[in-house]
């Protein structure tokens, strides 16, 4: 039987670290690319307040915490999935852990962007070239592997049952 409670607590570990670290990401990639870190948070407020939020550059309600819970509700969305995969794997090691975030990250990436209507994608494309949401989707592995080292007890992974 799966330990539900280690299950949880792998996804909201790593899905908030996921959420900050994509976050982060996002932040420095419009820095690097000459625009306004908040854009493409601001962006994924999209699906709310139009493809205009991409071009808001302020810290506000409608846009910035819109924006950024979306992104963190997503990020929470993509761990449950990453969770109970590494829940089930056999290698444990720092480097499997990360090759596993990165692959989680590619297929967020495809399903947001290959299967997703365009009201709902994350909106990055909107303030931010394609390696900068390359930039984005690597925080959000980054955020994966870091929470998921953070859930293990003496260097081993919490697994359930």
């Amino acid at each position: 039987m799966p330990d539900w409670a280690a299950l949880l607590r792998g996804t909201i570990v790593s899905g908030s670290c996921a959420g900050l670290g994509s976050s982060a990401a996002l932040a420095l990639a419009a820095r690097l690319e000459g625009k306004a870190a908040l854009r493409p948070v601001n962006a994924s407020s999209h699906w709310r307040s139009g493809p205009g939020a991409a071009s808001c550059e302020a810290l506000d309600v409608e846009h910035t915490l819109v924006g950024f819970t979306t992104n963190f509700v997503a990020s929470l969305f993509w761990a449950v999935f990453f969770a109970g995969w590494q829940a089930r794997r056999r290698s444990s090691a720092a480097p499997a852990v990360l090759r596993d975030a990165l692959v989680m990250s590619a297929v967020a990436a495809a399903v947001d962007y290959g299967a997703t209507p365009k009201r709902f994608t994350p909106g990055w494309e909107l303030a931010l070239s394609k390696k900068g949401m390359a930039i984005g989707y690597g925080g959000l592995a980054l955020g994966f592997w870091i929470g998921t080292l953070m859930t293990r007890r003496d260097g081993e992974p919490r697994r359930p049952g």
